[in-house]
């Protein structure tokens, strides 16, 4: 299966005098994609000036990638825009109705762990059960209040709809790499401004190292003020979040959600690292007019062991009866015997309808995933994972 389709090359060739222009001036794309996004959110930029300008440098950022393609950078300033629409939406919802900053949000849950690991079926399941929610991909797209009118939300969910299947379409083995509908549980990390989520599309010089350097809190708390908003009119249930970028952010995660519960998925990093790249190939030759597979190795062997390092440290401070590590071997194995003990572990009831859900969720494209990328197409051996990871592997290793 193509990673993208046949006419996306020559789309990019024949934009490209359109791309050169829009790099060379990214603040005007911004300040048009920044009044669109104004105009459908009902607020102005004065009420998240620091966020505004970050998000400028941010697109500045994306402009100096040398080798971006024009299907890169329209989606990307297409990203850009959606999420300063939902995050003035948001902050307008909360200066027009203080009462929703008193919404509570109690010991959600949250998935972690390195891509690959599960944390999609873990959290389509953990999500399912009624008393629970997880945000929906086309809510990470028009953030709203639950309660808001029927027809606006059939609106924006046909938007996200469109969206969803525009993805397919532009690059068709996404739907087996990583399978999503409008509809269904998404990574709460797209509500976060910042992230590695952008190294999946471009290389960025510096910015890992910016993001080391990074106090995270006020993006959680931006994600809180994103979940009061989206249970506001709703019945009270308990979130579910899923992002393996979360690893690095632990600490500043439970600053603002301090009785989360953890679940992290551990898998063998010599598996994890051939099938992340492989995504990350997918994204990169989308984005970017050249591909350089051994880069993408080496920039994500780097990155991945520096996410796990930052999480061991921080569950240090995490109290045990929180903290649920799931091996991917046994959850992928015998999910049926192996999910009922991490609801009891979680305070939760595993039920027929629980039964019945992961039945279904087994049964979706790509649950089940029958063929893995070898290291050795990205530059990679086996000797270099063990040397980044320690000994991770044996942890890994001592839980199957």
């Amino acid at each position: 299966m193509r990673r993208v389709a046949g006419w996306v090359k020559p789309l990019n060739a024949v934009m490209s005098p359109a791309l050169s222009r829009a790099v060379k001036n990214p603040d005007k794309a911004f300040a048009q994609a920044l009044a669109k996004a104004e105009q459908a959110a009902g607020a102005s930029a004065d009420i998240d000036p620091a966020f505004i300008v970050d998000y400028r440098e941010l697109m500045r950022r994306f402009a100096q990638v040398h080798d971006i393609s024009y299907l890169g950078w329209a989606a990307t300033v297409s990203e850009l825009q959606m999420r300063m629409e939902n995050r003035l939406r948001i902050k307008r919802l909360h200066a027009d109705h203080p009462e929703i900053a008193h919404q509570p949000i109690d010991r959600p849950i949250v998935v972690v762990g390195l891509p690959r690991t599960a944390t999609t079926l873990a959290h389509k399941v953990i999500a399912a059960p009624e008393g629970n929610r997880a945000p929906m991909m086309w809510e990470f797209h028009h953030a709203d209040r639950f309660d808001i009118d029927p027809n606006l939300r059939e609106q924006r969910l046909k938007k996200a709809r469109r969206i969803s299947a525009a993805v397919n379409v532009i690059t068709p083995i996404w739907e087996t790499i990583h399978p999503s509908t409008a509809e269904t549980p998404e990574e709460c990390v797209l509500s976060l401004p910042h992230g590695l989520q952008w190294g999946t599309r471009f290389k960025l010089d510096g910015y890992r190292e910016w993001l080391a350097q990074r106090d995270f809190v006020p993006d959680y708390q931006y994600l809180k003020e994103f979940l009061q908003v989206l249970q506001t009119g709703d019945r009270p249930r308990r979130w579910v979040l899923k992002s393996p970028f979360h690893l690095y952010n632990l600490g500043a995660l439970l600053k603002v959600f301090p009785d989360a519960h953890i679940m992290w998925t551990h898998r063998d990093p010599q598996t994890v690292m051939g099938s992340w790249c492989s995504l990350v190939e997918t994204g990169t030759a989308l984005c970017n007019r050249h591909l350089d597979l051994h880069q993408i190795g080496r920039e994500w062997l780097d990155s991945l062991s520096w996410m796990v390092e930052q999480g061991r440290m921080s569950r240090l401070e995490i109290p045990k009866e929180r903290m649920i590590d799931v091996s991917y071997h046994q959850l992928t194995a015998d999910p049926y015997g192996l999910l009922p003990r991490i609801f009891e572990r979680l305070g939760l009831d595993w039920t027929f309808r629980e039964e019945g859900n992961l039945e279904t969720v087994l049964a979706r494209p790509g649950m089940r995933r029958n063929h893995e990328y070898t290291l050795e197409r990205y530059g990679l051996d086996s000797d270099m994972v063990d040397e980044a990871f320690g000994d991770y592997t044996k942890l890994v290793n001592s839980i199957r």
